[in-house]
């Protein structure tokens, strides 16, 4: 096959890295790619390429598609699948990998989400939206604080304030409506604060139908100890050993549930879920593959990736099977200085392929591009996912942290608290 895949981060490059490893794929090209997915061989003897495609351009897309004979277009960011690109493609008979616009409203507004889940009996947390400020500062004083201000709309995994106090809270609000987040911030949700440890379950999705991919759990604030503000994800694991039975059951019928109310929905559905003392509530629903969740799940499936994407963009459910590595996987994400705020770019990195000689270390690229020099350099906020498989969690956890060292680049920034909680157990999230 001929394969487009549409993104520039983490999450692309291992999506591109899986689907390299297939005998099917003939030529592989991603828009518009990063350092790293630039040149990564096939099975066949070529290469992937990088191509100057605008990926939220549906018109561009859909001419290089008919220019290269594409196959199958694997639309990675939310951005493009929100602005109807799949709608585009699909619509000239395109075989392509990821929801509508009318289905990706489960990740492009909050509000609408909520309500999905209210209709479908989706366990989630007490919610209300607003258009104006001042309402929603009034609801903000009636329920008090902990509480959760979040941007409505599409804001980069940046939207979100869990606000401790009435003050903070307030402050979200106002730094919404004041354009903190753009459009992004027009309408907000406003959401009591559960508690309890985090993690994800990604499914592939079609035909009414929910194939679960193995659970992983993000880190979010950016640096150790779960403190300072919320990134795009700052590390992740997968599988997760404080999940027990009973909640991998509730998760699965939760996004069996979610599956069927979506009859028409051919991509990736993430559930974010919070395990409450109650059970397991969703925290939002994404309509694509997470970032960082991608890079330690992928490498874990044991199934072409091909086989499954052209299934699920075929909507045909009875052909995916999937199996699974017994292994585990940790991601630590070397990010820029300053990141999620500001930062340089620029910066020369050394030492990737020192990193990935390591037995069972790849490193997917994120905010990474070559320079005129060819040198490789950083270009974004989180710069490079290095992840490890191990027989065990404490095997592929030291791994990643024995690759991490061996990367340098001015400003290198990382957690190195990833994973702890899990090896402390449950006690420990308390």
């Amino acid at each position: 096959m001929n394969i487009l895949v549409l993104g520039s981060g983490g999450r692309e490059h291992a999506i591109t890295w899986a689907l390299a490893k297939s005998p099917r794929t003939e030529s592989l090209y991603v828009a518009p790619g990063n350092g790293g997915t630039e040149g990564i061989a096939l099975a066949n003897g070529g290469a992937s390429e990088n191509v100057k495609v605008d990926q939220m351009d549906a018109q561009a897309v859909l001419d290089f598609v008919k220019e290269r004979e594409i196959d199958l277009v694997v639309i990675g960011p939310e951005a493009p699948l929100v602005a109807g690109v799949a709608d585009v493609l699909r619509d000239a008979g395109v075989l392509v990998y990821g929801p509508n616009a009318a289905e990706a409203q489960l990740e492009g507004s909050k509000a609408y989400a909520k309500r999905f889940m209210d209709r479908n009996n989706i366990p989630t947390a007490a919610y209300a939206d607003f258009t104006e400020e001042a309402p929603a500062i009034a609801y903000v004083e009636e329920q008090g604080a902990p509480i959760v201000i979040k941007a409505d709309g599409l804001a980069a995994g940046k939207g979100v304030v869990v606000a401790e106090t009435l003050e903070d809270a307030k402050d979200a609000v106002h730094a919404c409506f004041d354009g903190a987040f753009g459009e992004a911030g027009s309408s907000v949700v406003i959401e009591e604060c559960m508690r309890g440890p985090e993690c994800s379950m990604l499914s592939f999705v079609t035909g009414s139908k929910s194939f679960p991919m193995a659970p992983s759990q993000d880190h979010k604030r950016a640096y150790d100890g779960d403190t300072g503000p919320n990134t795009g994800g700052m590390g992740v694991y997968s599988p997760v050993p404080i999940v027990t039975d009973d909640e991998m059951a509730t998760m699965v019928e939760i996004m069996d549930r979610a599956a069927a109310a979506i009859p028409d929905y051919k991509g990736t559905l993430y559930g974010g879920f919070m395990l409450t003392p109650a059970g397991p509530k969703i925290v939002e629903f994404n309509v694509r593959f997470g970032d960082p969740e991608t890079q330690v799940v992928l490498p874990r499936l044991d199934t072409d990736l091909v086989d499954v994407m052209e299934a699920v963009a075929k909507g045909d459910a009875d052909a995916i099977d999937l199996d699974w590595l017994d292994s585990w996987a940790v991601c630590v994400v070397l990010a820029s200085d300053g990141y999620p705020g500001d930062y340089e770019k620029g910066k020369i990195i050394r030492g990737v392929e020192d990193a990935e000689a390591l037995e069972g270390v790849t490193v997917f690229h994120a905010g990474t591009t070559h320079n005129t020099e060819g040198e490789l350099v950083t270009s974004g906020g989180r710069v490079l996912n290095v992840v490890a498989l191990g027989d065990t969690f404490e095997a592929a956890r030291d791994k990643a942290y024995e690759a991490c060292d061996l990367i340098e680049f001015d400003g290198k920034q990382l957690r190195h608290d990833i994973g702890l909680k899990a090896l402390l157990g449950r006690d420990s999230w308390k």
